[in-house]
């Protein structure tokens, strides 16, 4: 009975590796001598890009054939055009992926009509970076502590009404009853940033911690712009003392609405594949997309560019979470909506 069953063991074996070995072959014959195309929903330049093309630079070494890899620029709509255009016409033959805006997979959930995709059927591949945003406000102004701030109210500043600034400081003033007035219309974080050296606003509600090290080191250094909250996935170790909203949240619908708000910074800058490719292709580009993440050269190339990639997450994880956010309870969707929708000007 045991040489049996030790027979029936081994010949499922055997099946496997010849599965498995008759798989890897066809992906190798597949990616041999092809060029796959990463479109990017961002200017060139942009830390998007900056981020796409230094995958791009390693991924080939661990895609079965080797291919050789293209990034392109598509811009429009926030992200939707690249995002639509990938959903409904590009071939399902994963030689064409995106690199998106970390907002695109949730504009459907929002109810934004130009989204003609559904985010639960894309093939998500995994993203380099989580993110987490802060609140700062300029050293100047009498606020130190949440405490301070839902006294005192804040002038934040964004670049539009609809802007993502915009968004999360309706977010929080709501969540935590902080008195927030927006002051939109400004041009770009630079100019945000100028206005509040000048004394025009008191700071703003979506700075990412990992750009204001790199871009503006001596404001941390000096203590010219004071983080007062962090938000995103998890807390960034670097800034223990600095809240994390998460952490300061007690009703339990406040915190589904938190973590569906901060879902965007969680799934970071995430590559994606159309619906409907192979299963079996798309499990070898996570699988090699994740091997690049841990890849040496690719780290070092990182850090020579001042760029973040120590929070990879998988293609299953940012799936999870894009599923888990349109699961959320019809009165947590109805609250974001309506928060989403107050635009502000």
């Amino acid at each position: 009975m045991l040489r049996k069953l030790a027979s029936q063991l081994l010949f499922s074996l055997m099946i496997a590796v010849a599965y498995a070995s008759t798989v890897a072959a066809a992906e190798t014959d597949f990616y041999k001598n092809r060029t796959l195309n990463i479109i990017v929903s961002t200017d060139a330049g942009t830390g998007y890009d900056i981020y796409a093309r230094t995958i791009a630079r390693h991924w080939p070494n661990h895609i079965p054939g080797n291919p050789t890899i293209i990034v392109q620029n598509m811009t429009g709509a926030g992200g939707l055009r690249a995002a639509n255009l990938l959903y409904n016409v590009t071939a399902k033959d994963g030689l064409t992926l995106g690199l998106v805006q970390s907002t695109v997979p949730f504009e459907p959930f929002f109810g934004n009509k130009s989204a003609s995709f559904d985010a639960m059927k894309f093939n998500w591949l995994g993203t380099p970076s989580q993110e987490v945003l802060t609140v700062i406000v300029w050293h100047t102004v009498p606020v130190r502590t949440l405490q301070d701030a839902q006294k005192r109210g804040l002038t934040l500043a964004a670049t539009g009404g609809a802007s993502t600034p915009a968004f999360y400081a309706r977010v929080l003033g709501s969540l935590l009853n902080i008195p927030i007035k927006l002051i939109a219309g400004y041009k770009s974080q630079n100019d945000v940033f100028l206005g509040m050296e000048r004394g025009e606003n008191d700071g703003s509600a979506a700075v990412f911690y990992s750009t204001l090290k790199v871009n503006k080191p001596d404001w941390l250094s000096e203590k010219k712009a004071i983080p007062i909250l962090q938000y995103g996935g998890a807390p960034d170790p670097e800034i223990p003392n600095v809240p994390f909203v998460m952490n300061l949240l007690k009703n339990a619908e406040d915190r589904d609405a938190m973590e569906i708000a901060s879902a965007p910074l969680q799934v970071g800058r995430p590559l994606v594949a159309p619906p409907g490719v192979d299963p079996d292709r798309i499990k070898m580009l996570r699988s090699s997309l994740e091997q690049t993440f841990k890849d040496p050269g690719y780290l070092a190339d990182c850090a020579k560019q001042l760029i973040a990639c120590d929070s990879a997450l998988s293609g299953e994880a940012i799936a999870d979470i894009i599923n888990r956010t349109y699961k959320a309870k019809k009165s947590v969707h109805d609250r974001l909506v309506e928060i989403y929708e107050k635009r502000e000007e």
